[in-house]
């Protein structure tokens, strides 16, 4: 490695395509508190001066899970978000919930971008080939730097089945030893960057299985990593969510390596003068829905978040809402780690398509108590499982109308102790009637007689907040480890 000038890398992941300014939690002390963060007119603004302090040195990556995520974003498409990523300069992407317009659509909206999206573990079904570039090298003040990307894997596991139409996923560890091969022996770069969204978990294991990555900004989790963690000689990082966070890393190389690192974990706070120019942008894209997302539809007297793994006070709202609208014995709904949070106040619409994007149609099935329990226990060994690969999801499935008391240390199979079914203890060969929303909420090999309603989440949300007027939906006991 020849000696460099030094090099600033910027991370933005997981930002769900947060336009503005947005509530964010952060824990103080025995309670949360809400600040007001991010928006892309505060990250540009930060950038600039970030660029500015280095010239021709500062790469700037984001880790997927960008262009998805709120009203403006889902009914163009992720259209909409090109004109400001390609304004923030990026030098690379990977991808996760990008792929919920559907492979052929995602890819019509990579020809729009100005920078590459990466993913060495994305190929056709038809031919075996990848769909994006696995790397791409660029020189940054006379560095010549490697960026490897690896998409998320469970796309094509536990997403809805159009997320992977004609394409499959791999974990990555082969092609990823690969790739650092090439770079280093054949590419001779100085500095290799993996870009991952895997989740912090798996990229964890990965770096401690392939040697030769000197810097890994890692996605997917929402981890706020306030120290980088040095695995082996491999610096890693994870910035936050929802655009609230910006990760830099300030380095230098040496003939022998990166030395003199340095690391902050950027909150984009309100007090950051916006960039004119984007913030002109997204004006643009907001204003034709700022009456429709603005009008205030109810009250939470409880505090809606998705920052807890167990249970949430945000589905609860959701569940309790599909329920009122469809009556059933339980409710299910994924573990989805996104949607900022909801102060006590007035909610909006916009709060609304902030909870669930895809606003899916209620779904309805019958569903014995021995599934409940097998799927219950397969959705535990995707959250807490001792083997980072088998982690697949967010965070534990959201339920209402029933309690599992769990051991989150036992082995697959063998953490639930007992659940219960509206008070009772559950039948195994006993039918109930549930209700849930995507194939994420009860998966197509569980229950029978599915059926998909004529009713949407949004709707029911709307319908329960015009019922009750103030809702309450504090954390339950739903779901317990003991």
């Amino acid at each position: 490695m020849k000696p460099c000038h030094p090099l600033t890398i910027v991370q933005l992941n997981d930002s769900h395509a947060y336009f503005e300014l947005h509530n964010e939690l952060f824990w103080n002390g025995p309670k949360p508190i809400h600040k007001l963060t991010g928006g892309y007119a505060r990250i540009g603004s930060l950038l600039n001066s970030i660029r500015n302090e280095n010239p021709g040195s500062v790469v700037f990556l984001d880790g997927g899970d960008t262009i998805h995520g709120t009203y403006p974003a889902v009914k163009s498409e992720g259209f909409s978000m090109v004109p400001l990523l390609n304004q923030l300069d990026l030098n690379a992407m990977t991808a996760h919930w990008e792929f919920a317009y559907g492979p052929e659509k995602f890819k019509k909206l990579v020809k729009k971008l100005d920078y590459p999206m990466l993913a060495l573990n994305c190929y056709y079904k038809k031919n075996n080939k990848l769909v994006f570039p696995p790397y791409v090298i660029e020189e940054f003040n006379g560095c010549r730097v490697g960026i490897i990307g690896i998409a998320a894997s469970i796309v094509d596991q536990v997403m809805p089945p159009y997320f992977s139409t004609g394409i499959y996923f791999t974990e990555a560890r082969l092609e990823l030893k690969h790739y650092v091969g090439h770079l280093r022996n054949e590419e001779k770069v100085d500095l290799i960057i993996l870009l991952s969204h895997l989740g912090f978990p798996q990229d964890i294991q990965l770096i401690q299985e392939v040697d030769g990555v000197d810097v890994l900004l890692s996605s997917h989790t929402h981890n706020r990593i306030y120290r980088p963690v040095l695995v082996n000689d491999t610096v890693v990082i994870q910035s936050g969510c929802h655009g609230s966070f910006l990760g830099r890393l300030d380095l230098e190389l040496s003939k022998t390596g990166i030395k003199n690192i340095s690391h902050q974990l950027i909150t984009v706070g309100e007090d950051i003068v916006p960039d004119q120019e984007i913030e002109e942008m997204v004006n643009h894209v907001m204003d034709p829905h700022k009456e429709y997302l603005d009008e205030v539809v109810g009250h939470t007297r409880t505090p809606l978040n998705r920052n807890t793994v167990l249970e949430s006070s945000m589905d609860n709202f959701l569940l309790k809402s599909v329920l009122n609208k469809i009556p059933a014995d339980v409710a299910f709904s994924n573990g989805w780690r996104y949607g900022a949070p909801i102060p006590s106040g007035d909610m909006t619409v916009n709060d609304l398509w902030n909870i669930i994007p895809v606003n899916p149609m209620i779904m309805q099935a019958k569903i014995t108590g021995r599934e409940i329990w097998t799927m219950l226990e397969e959705n535990l060994e995707r959250t807490f499982s001792r083997n980072p690969y088998n982690q697949r999801g967010g965070y534990v499935k959201r339920c209402m109308g029933l309690n599992l008391y769990f051991k989150i240390e036992n082995p697959y199979g063998q953490r639930i102790q007992q659940i219960f079914i509206r008070g009772k203890k559950i039948k195994p060969d006993q039918l109930y009637e549930a209700v849930y929303l995507t194939s994420q909420g009860i998966p197509p090999e569980y229950g029978r007689d599915h059926s998909t309603t004529e009713y949407n989440a949004i709707e029911a949300m709307q319908e329960y907040l015009a019922k009750e007027k103030k809702i309450d939906t504090p954390l339950s006991g739903s779901v317990v480890a003991v």
